[in-house]
């Protein structure tokens, strides 16, 4: 999602680096945030960058994003373990911390700026036919530049994982570990046996609302669903969004699970360290080391006990097969000896949505870049942690409902909306077309006529996805992106049920609870739909290919599964077949993607890899007496 980028007032488009004429408040937000907020609410302040580093550590951990950051966080509580966490981007920083910039940081330096392949099925109105995919290239990983909202998927999806071959891995169990990240300070569910306090992770709503998300809610009780959590007993239904935020400000994994264990001892953070593959002794098959690249420097750290891969669904096995870990022919076409074939790189998965969807109200309620005054919001968000820079990227609420093609008879929705309270046209074509990508004769012909008028949008996110896609290695060049094709609407039943969830997402806007605000659905078509009717299937169908909306949850590239499974890359404890003493522990695993978005479960994922770690490699009573000692020392 990209509504952030519409709550930002000019002033802030020049904090970074936009154009402007108040470069002046560049300077005014760092050094207020600094003074008046960072301390009181990071009193563990920054991660330690070392150097130089020991030769050998027990574990090392590739990758320092949304599982990383956990795993490297739980496995020090076990103070004889020293652990090394490798990241390829920089520390967090000032800006990264206020919620509502959330898509101003794409296409920055913390950003890997991937870009998918060009096809005629989908993203026909981005540039050169390509989407942008986002992700984090900064400690914290994309949840330092994610939406922040906390949905856990639907039960079924965990104990299908399970019924493929998976012990361990149903609802049941999983739910465990998302308790135990989480410190949940929403008042009405401070009871809930789905829900938990006192965790590393804080959820909380934002303290700032426009009235257009209680209508929303509202028109989806007209529509007969119920006002709920969505991560409890039951998932459809309709909700105020919950977001990773503490106290207006962002919650990323660095922040919850890193900063406050920061002087522990066993655990050593190398930033700007970009691995370039992971060493493996051919005679032995066993994991021996990460090569990497600091500060133009190549250096190779030895593993005594594991690597464990948590680069992320593209990263993963972009590393494992620059490492000669991936299908067979595919790594001697890019010139990699093969040291073990397995279908790296294949079963990628997506959420794919309706971009662009815009209803416009007479009431100025929505968020408009241009009625915001710069310093007065600015300030009461430094001082006071309050006020629209707090909302999750512009997210306000999300529902989960049932289309046509849905199995009503079990809680298993199979379509997502999320609401915003703005579109396209609000920041007057500064960022949010950017980050699209969309091409001007797209935006020029239909959002500039309503440029900066009040405005309000769902995007309907297909959420379990039949089409599937690979990442390849574009050459044996560690420094190249891979090839990532999407593979998206491959097959034609993931475009019916979008053009459904429109339909549905039409009905929620024609609400009685909308009235008030006058809404009605803008009109224009779209320059490659024109000769399609307004409205139809037909014409919805064309306008979810052009305007294809990803909210960049990329999973799947290293799957798992039971040794039966021929196209499992790891196994139900995430170890990597045929090669000892290497993990993938992040969102390559999922065999299927979770309905919902995705940090939540890939924290899960680094809570529960962690523990497969100590289970592994340490006795219960172990365990247990050297977390309780290394937890009272914290």
């Amino acid at each position: 999602m990209v509504f952030s980028a519409i709550v930002v007032t000019s002033a802030l488009k020049s904090a970074i680096g936009l154009m402007g004429t108040s470069l002046w408040l560049i300077p005014l937000l760092i050094a207020g945030l600094s003074y008046y907020r960072y301390d009181q609410l990071d009193p563990e302040s920054r991660l330690i960058d070392k150097h130089p580093l020991y030769s050998d550590y027990d574990f090392i951990i590739i990758g320092g994003g949304s599982a990383g950051a956990v795993i490297a966080s739980r496995l020090s509580e076990i103070p004889n373990w020293n652990v090394l966490l490798l990241e390829a981007g920089p520390d967090e920083n000032e800006i990264t911390d206020v919620p509502s910039l959330a898509a101003y940081l794409q296409l920055t330096t913390l950003d890997w700026k991937y870009k998918i392949e060009a096809t005629d099925k989908a993203c026909l109105a981005m540039k050169g036919g390509r989407c942008n995919w986002p992700r984090g290239k900064v400690i914290g990983g994309s949840s330092v530049f994610n939406y922040m909202l906390y949905v856990r998927g639907n039960k079924q999806d965990y104990d299908h994982w399970e019924s493929l071959g998976n012990p361990g891995w149903g609802y049941n169990q999983v739910l465990y570990y998302f308790k135990k990240s989480e410190d949940n300070r929403n008042p009405y569910l401070q009871r809930s046996p789905y829900h938990a306090t006192g965790g590393y992770l804080t959820v909380q709503e934002s303290p700032w609302k426009t009235p257009l998300v209680v209508a929303f809610v509202q028109a989806g009780i007209e529509l007969g669903y119920e006002n709920r959590d969505i991560n409890g007993e039951k998932q459809t239904g309709f909700m105020i969004s919950q977001g990773t935020i503490r106290r207006g400000s962002r919650c990323s994994t660095a922040k919850a699970f890193l900063r406050s264990i920061r002087l522990r001892k066993n655990i050593h953070t190398a930033m700007n360290s970009h691995v370039t593959r992971i060493v493996i002794d051919p005679l032995t098959m066993r994991a021996i080391g990460v090569e990497f690249v600091r500060n133009g420097r190549r250096q190779i750290v030895r593993a005594r006990k594991e690597v464990i891969l948590s680069a992320g669904a593209i990263n993963s096995p972009q590393i494992l097969m620059l490492s000669g870990i991936g299908p067979k022919e595919h790594l001697q076409h890019v010139g990699i000896p093969v040291i073990k074939d397995l279908q790296v790189g294949e079963n990628l998965q997506d959420h794919i949505g309706m971009g662009g969807l815009t209803f416009l109200i007479d009431k100025p309620v929505s968020i408009v870049q241009d009625r915001f005054q710069a310093a007065p919001i600015l300030m009461h968000y430094v001082i006071n942690g309050r006020g629209p820079m707090t909302t999750l990227g512009g997210v306000e609420g999300y529902a989960f409902v049932n289309t046509k093609y849905a199995n009503h008879s079990i809680d298993y929705p199979d379509v997502q909306f999320h609401m915003a309270p703005a579109s396209i046209n609000s920041d007057a074509g500064v960022q949010v077309r950017k980050v699209l990508g969309l091409t001007d004769e797209v935006y020029n012909a239909v959002y500039r006529p309503i440029n900066n008028r009040d405005t309000w949008t769902i995007m309907p996110l297909l959420l379990r996805p039949k089409s599937r896609g690979t990442i390849r290695l574009r050459s044996s060049n560690p420094f190249h992106h891979p090839i990532i094709n999407a593979n998206y609407f491959s097959d034609p039943m993931d475009i019916a049920i979008l053009v459904e969830g429109a339909k549905l997402a039409i009905k929620v806007s024609e609400a009685k609870v909308f009235k008030q605000f006058g809404s009605k659905l803008h009109r224009i078509k779209l320059p490659g739909c024109k000769h399609l009717k307004f409205g139809t299937d037909a014409y919805w169908e064309c306008h979810i290919r052009h305007i294809s909306m990803t909210i960049y949850h990329p999973v799947g590239t290293a799957k798992m599964g039971p040794p039966t499974d021929p196209t499992a890359v790891v196994d139900p404890r995430l170890r990597v077949y045929g090669v000892a003493g290497l993990r993938v522990i992040d969102a390559s695993i999922m065999p299927t993607i979770c309905s919902g978005n995705t940090n939540a479960p890939v924290i899960m994922i680094g809570e529960k890899g962690a523990d497969l770690i100590k289970q592994d490699w340490l006795s219960s009573s172990t365990i247990n007496h050297e977390i309780k000692r290394e937890l009272r020392k914290s």
